[in-house]
């Protein structure tokens, strides 16, 4: 079995930055190891405590501490957030950027946008959703704020990553050089066992997160917060082209809109009812998946 150190280091370039930076922060104090567990685990601790202000400040809900604990306990989240995964971080990133999009802190929007694009390149769809909330007040209103062009720290981000690459692998490409990326394809392309990442025809799963995806964003249609509704609406839509099995985790970012979308029914009691009983089978799935699910690695004194 071949080490994951032994990787040619271009390869890394398919794993952007920000994460890896905050492990290395916390590699003087712990170690690599276990420092990359103790910031994913911080920022889960700070992704709910944001997530609960945000929907408590925002209204979205009567009951703000059940959807925060049903959101942290969500299958797949569940194992991302346990283990070695920038997921936690992006999305508090994604969240705080639509909270204060919503707030009109265009700077703090972006510069969080910005940021987040450097965690997982899809954060580059903030601009897209920020942009068709602006198009959308422009053709109401037939006026444009100075202060909109904050949102292009985004995009800025974007070409900033990409001349890091230009430095560090002296090619400005570098993340679409590694072997790694998931392609983009047409809408739906999952549904072909041929291709590189699904290799299975075992997918009915997908057609109910796409179901439950798609909905959250028809719900958000009425929603005064037009950020939320776009990103929906964009992150969704750039779903259905991913060309990969996991959909699960590549959807995430779409977990908390659509625990604000649908916050009638995961408070209900019916669903709380539920939720206890499946607990514990959530739980074992978790198990399963990350003792199942581990990298090939020999040797771990090199990251100790």
């Amino acid at each position: 079995m071949q080490r994951i150190a032994s990787l040619p280091p271009a390869y890394f370039a398919a794993h952007l930055p920000l994460y890896p930076f905050f492990i290395w922060l916390g590699s003087f104090v712990f170690g690599y190891v276990k420092s990359m567990i103790f910031v994913n685990v911080f920022f889960t601790v700070v992704l709910a405590i944001v997530f609960y202000a945000i929907v408590s400040r925002l209204k979205l809900s009567k009951h703000p501490l059940i959807l925060t604990v049903v959101l942290l306990h969500l299958p797949r989240f569940l194992v991302v957030r346990s283990i070695g995964a920038p997921e936690s971080l992006f999305l508090l990133l994604i969240i705080s950027s639509l909270y204060f999009f919503e707030k009109e802190n265009y700077f703090l929007a972006g510069l969080l946008g910005a940021l987040s694009v450097w965690t997982k390149l899809p954060g580059i769809l903030l601009f897209v959703a920020y942009s068709l909330v602006f198009v959308e007040r422009y053709i109401r209103t037939k006026k444009i704020k100075f202060s909109y062009g904050w949102v292009k720290l985004i995009p800025v981000s974007l070409i900033a990553l990409f001349g890091f690459y230009a430095l560090v692998y002296t090619d400005f490409f570098a993340f679409f050089h590694t072997g790694g990326v998931v392609p983009m394809g047409l809408p739906f392309s999952q549904f072909n066992v041929n291709l590189k990442w699904i290799g299975t025809a075992w997918l009915e799963d997908i057609l109910f997160y796409f179901a439950l995806y798609g909905y959250t964003a028809i719900v958000l249609w009425k929603s005064k917060y037009r950020s939320f509704f776009y990103f929906a609406v964009v992150f969704f839509s750039a779903t259905t082209l991913v060309q990969h099995r996991d959909i699960a985790r590549y959807s995430l970012p779409m977990l908390p809109l659509t625990m604000i979308a649908l916050e009638q029914f995961f408070t209900s009691k019916k669903f709380i009812i539920l939720f206890i009983v499946l607990l514990p089978a959530i739980y074992l799935y978790a198990w399963n998946f990350i003792s199942f699910n581990t990298m090939p690695v020999l040797d771990w004194s090199a990251y100790r």
